[in-house]
Order: C-alpha cells, then structure tokens, then sequence
C-alpha cells in the first residue's frame, strides 16, 4: 500500500522567529497513522514567513488531507492553512 504525501503551508498571526513551539502544537494534532517528513520556511512579505509542513499518510483514510487542514488552522496563532501540493508515493 502507498502513502500520501501533503504539504501543508501554515501562515502565523504575527512575525515569528523561532517555529519551534509551533511545530510541537502541530504534532499535537497529527493523526496517529500519520506521521511528519519535515519541515521548510517560506518568506511571505515583510519579515512574515510561513512554515511548511509535509505530512505523510495512508492512501486508504479517506477525507484526512483535509481534516488535517482544518485542524491546523485552528491551533492558536495560525491565521490560516492551506494545501499546498500533494503527491502519492509507494514508499
């Protein structure tokens, strides 16, 4: 069976230095069948930058790549999440 790979873009409420915190609230609500391949920034404007984050999961749960979303845009701090870019894989 594959596996789903989803990049998810997390944009703060505020400028942040340090996405430590954040990443630990993060695997908070991940799933327990899925797990996180990693993390990356991205500059968005004004010293605002957005965390990646790339979130592996089984190709059989369906309804997931979003439950996930909305999950993320609820931790406290986010002003919003988004999908960014999703891939199969048969690792």
């Amino acid at each position: 069976m594959g596996s789903v790979i989803v990049t998810y873009k997390v944009f703060p409420e505020d400028i942040v230095e340090n996405f430590d915190p954040l990443k630990k609230q993060i695997e908070g609500v991940l799933p327990e069948f899925a797990s996180i391949e990693g993390y990356g920034e991205e500059p968005v404007a004004f010293g605002l930058k957005a965390l990646l984050v790339q979130a592996r999961f089984p190709e059989d749960k369906t309804g997931i790549v979003d439950e996930f979303e909305e999950k993320l845009a609820k931790i406290p701090g986010v002003s919003q999440a988004q999908t960014f870019m999703v891939r199969r894989t048969s690792r």
